[in-house]
């Protein structure tokens, strides 16, 4: 306090800039017009310049050399400052190339550079004042070229830093890749990590970390597509686990505002997470169903929910998405939604056959839709369902016994009436068990949604009709095709496009199995039906080969076994003749091809219509022992053996047909109405197969199978006169079977050769080099080399076999054209010598 305050010095304001008079350049322009305006430049003349001085200088109670010390300062920080702001400091000047001046003096180039801590040194700016010095003395001119060549200068100094700055840029880019791998990986291996965590604890205390399962939801709307399917998939695991074995209903508004417990509470809240968690889960897979990279696993994991849980909420969602997949063009999807579908038919006690009900409204639907232009496994599925043909006997079979016993216990009270009564202790025990027995056949059958008696005929007779409706749609579909075809197609003068039909060979397989519970009223419809797609035209009598083109031959041989099967189901009731199926047949054989159509649906047609029927006519049955022995030189060795079967077994049966194992000159004994032999006949009973003879026997008794061989040879030795009543055992079916399963592990499978390429490899590598190593190699290449040798000329075997079996028929053929010829032309010669001998 007691110390004085300096006064501040107020410094007057900064002068312009002294420039010396050297410097000033006046032009005679500038002269001349002071000398014209001598009146505008009479102030410059009178100004008082003494008096400006004082002004300027007079500041209050400073000295002048204080002044003077303040200006020096001042002058100083300007200095500091222009050097900074604008030309920065010099480049040294070993760094920077010198620039030589018309005069033969050096000047360097100055460039913005960092200051260093200290500061710049006095040198330095000594030497940048001598350079700004030098350029001032220049002339106008010569500052302009030296400043363009600075210019130039600058700019190739720019490029050259570009350069260096893209030479740098890839390697940044390679690390800023680096880098960001490095943090997706580890983002990815934390989101595993917590998916892991979430569904751990989901699993191991599902009650308390039930909020859990919104976050996994969240993680399945990752952008990782990998992330996402390892959270559908984890959230799948944990639903199949903690879903409870019923449906949630949640509580009601007046339900809520009620005062409940706890524990009542804590259930609502669990039920209602879960529940609202599962809709999002759903909700997020019919969203992601639409891409097909998360296809595949979205359809796993409606499948496997709607196996495990179909009595659970939203399974209507789960069917629907389910049933539309059916008809995918991908085979894995197809084949893993075909396996859901049914699992649900075969296991109804899950859901009381209320989802099979649902899943066959769907298909049929499905089938309406699309115009029956579905895959096959769409329809084939119904294969899997089950009927029960009596829902109300176990309830008359559980009167009955109630009955029974009351009756039991009135003889038993009438006998030991004169008894003692029993223990007290006894009957109570067995009132418990009885109670105990009723408690838990009511719980199991709560746990096994089994419903009522009526219920489950209900819902039979609901999935009969849906069913049924399919079936008959489908037929009516093909019908209507192959009667709108135009008849330029039949002929094959235009090639039109044919409608497929491939729901037509599974709707035939399951008609075949259902025939029992089709209703009389149908009947009728569905043998004329038959009889029309059985002859590929729309006049069912008629046997050209009008629909061959629509309808495949398996298809129309499984048309002949429904209409069989359907007749012997029901039997009493219908009238119907079957002479036109028979005919059908007959055509069928001669139409058959083994590498194009079914083998197992022929043999099918064999044993149904020809070997299970007990009665036959003698030229029907004739006819078809001559066609199927014909046939079998051409078919294969299956075939064959299903037909040779075929015809043993209808030679046991009609022993008056055996006469056509006799080798008489002018055929079989038993002529009939026809006295000559028609191959090509269209009708068996108009064929007279009863005026030829079985040659083809002799042939196929040197057949290269031993097989056929030995059963061709077994019916030449039957006759006439041994009336054989034992009938062979084997069934045209089982024939079949048995010598195409013979004939597939004839061949060497793939996966065989590529599992022993596999143990070759690992025995190389675990031998030594030894010669005992060596020769256990050896020994087995050459088994294998033998094998395979074998099973090569097997084959080269059976086709020169076949070669010369064709030749022999050649033969044959050609031996019987010229003994008829030959018989006609001796008739010829006979006839003129008898006239000439009447003449003479």
């Amino acid at each position: 306090m007691g110390k004085k305050q300096k006064q501040k010095i107020i410094l007057p304001p900064e002068l312009p800039p002294e420039i010396p008079d050297d410097e000033v350049e006046v032009s005679d322009e500038d002269v001349q017009f002071v000398k014209d305006n001598r009146g505008y430049a009479s102030l410059l003349s009178t100004i008082d310049t003494q008096s400006i001085t004082k002004h300027v200088t007079r500041v209050a109670d400073a000295k002048e050399d204080t002044l003077e010390k303040l200006y020096e300062e001042r002058s100083r920080k300007s200095a500091l400052k222009k050097e900074k702001e604008e030309t920065g400091l010099q480049v040294d000047r070993v760094d920077a190339l010198p620039i030589k001046t018309l005069d033969g003096k050096l000047y360097y180039r100055t460039a913005k550079k960092a200051e260093p801590e200290n500061g710049p040194s006095q040198e330095e700016a000594e030497e940048d004042g001598n350079a700004d010095k030098g350029l001032m003395k220049l002339t106008k001119s010569e500052r302009r070229a030296k400043l363009k060549k600075m210019k130039r200068e600058e700019k190739k100094q720019g490029k050259e830093v570009a350069k260096t700055e893209v030479q740098e840029t890839p390697q940044a880019a390679v690390l800023a890749e680096v880098k960001e791998d490095l943090t997706a990986e580890e983002a990815f291996d934390s989101k595993k990590r917590k998916l892991a965590e979430l569904g751990d604890s989901l699993l191991t205390d599902p009650d308390s970390n039930i909020k859990f399962l919104k976050d996994m939801l969240q993680l399945c709307k990752d952008n990782d597509p990998t992330i996402v399917k390892l959270g559908l998939l984890s959230l799948l695991a944990v639903f199949k686990d903690i879903v409870p074995g019923y449906r949630i209903r949640l509580p009601t508004e007046k339900e809520m505002e009620m005062k409940v417990s706890k524990t009542v509470r804590k259930m609502r809240y669990y039920e209602s997470t879960l529940l609202s968690a599962y809709k999002g889960y759903l909700q997020r897979l019919m969203i992601l169903e639409k891409k097909p990279l998360f296809q595949h696993v979205v359809v796993r994991c409606i499948c496997s929910l709607l196996d495990a849980n179909p009595h659970f909420n939203f399974r209507e969602s789960l069917l629907d998405s389910t049933v539309r997949n059916i008809n995918s063009t991908n085979e894995a999807i197809r084949k893993l939604c075909c396996s859901t579908i049914k699992s649900l038919f075969t296991n109804e006690g899950k859901h009381g056959g209320e989802a099979t009900v649902e899943a066959v409204r769907l298909i049929a639907d499905h089938v309406k839709a699309y115009n029956c232009q579905m895959q096959p496994d769409s329809v084939e599925v119904f294969l899997s369902l089950s009927f029960y043909d009596d829902l109300g006997k176990p309830e008359k079979a559980d009167e009955d016994q109630k009955n029974k016993y009351k009756k039991n216990k009135k003889r038993k009270n009438s006998e030991a009436s004169n008894q003692l009564p029993e223990n007290d202790r006894k009957k109570s025990r067995r009132e418990l068990i009885s109670k105990t027995r009723e408690e838990v056949e009511a719980d199991y059958k709560a746990a096994s949604f089994t419903p009522d008696v009526m219920e489950q005929r209900q819902m039979q007779t609901e999935t009969l009709s849906a069913v049924f409706e399919t079936y008959f749609r489908i037929l009516k579909h093909t019908m209507q095709s192959i009667v709108a075809r135009p008849p330029e197609a039949n002929s094959g003068a235009l090639s039109t496009a044919v409608e497929p039909h491939p729901l037509l060979a599974p709707c035939l397989k399951g008609l075949g199995k259902f025939a029992h519970l089709i209703d009389l009223d149908f009947m009728g419809d569905l043998m004329k039906h038959l009889k029309i797609l059985a002859s590929g035209s729309s006049n069912p009598g008629s046997t050209s080969e009008n629909g061959s083109k629509c309808l495949t031959v398996s298809e129309r041989l499984q048309c002949c076994i429904v209409a069989f099967k359907v007749m012997r189901n029901n039997l009493e009731a219908l009238n119907v003749d079957l002479q036109d199926f028979f005919v059908h047949l007959y055509n069928l054989i001669v139409e058959y091809r083994p590498g194009r159509d079914q083998g197992e649906v022929l043999a099918e047609a064999l044993k149904i219509m020809l070997c299970d029927d007990k009665q036959h006519d003698m030229q029907k049955t004739a006819a078809f022992i001559k066609r199927l022995a014909t046939l079998s030189l051409c078919f294969g060795s299956p075939e064959s053996m299903a037909a040779l079967v075929t015809v043993k077994h209808l030679l046991q049966k009609n022993v008056k047909c055996r006469n056509l194992l006799e080798n008489d000159t002018g055929g079989g004994s038993v002529a009939g109405t026809i006295p000559k032999y028609l191959p090509y006949s269209t009708d068996p009973n108009l064929s007279g197969a009863l005026a030829t003879v079985l040659w083809e026997l002799n042939l196929l008794s040197k057949h290269y199978h031993p097989t056929i061989s030995t059963i061709a040879s077994g019916i030449t030795t039957m006759s006439a006169a041994n009336n054989q009543l034992l009938l062979s055992k084997s069934s045209p079916q089982q024939a079949f079977k048995d010598l195409s399963l013979e004939q597939e592990l004839s061949f060497p499978q793939i996966g065989n050769i590529k599992l022993n390429n596999k143990k070759r490899k690992t025995n190389i590598s675990a031998t030594s080099p030894s010669t005992g190593s060596t020769t256990v190699m050896s020994s087995f290449n050459e088994d294998e080399l033998q094998k395979k040798l074998s099973s090569h000329f097997m084959i080269l075997h059976d086709i020169k076999e076949n070669e010369r079996l064709r030749s022999e028929l050649d033969r044959t053929t050609q031996s019987l054209m010229l003994y008829e010829q030959y018989k006609k032309q001796k008739k010829q010669h006979s006839k003129p010598r008898s006239k000439l001998s009447t003449v003479a």
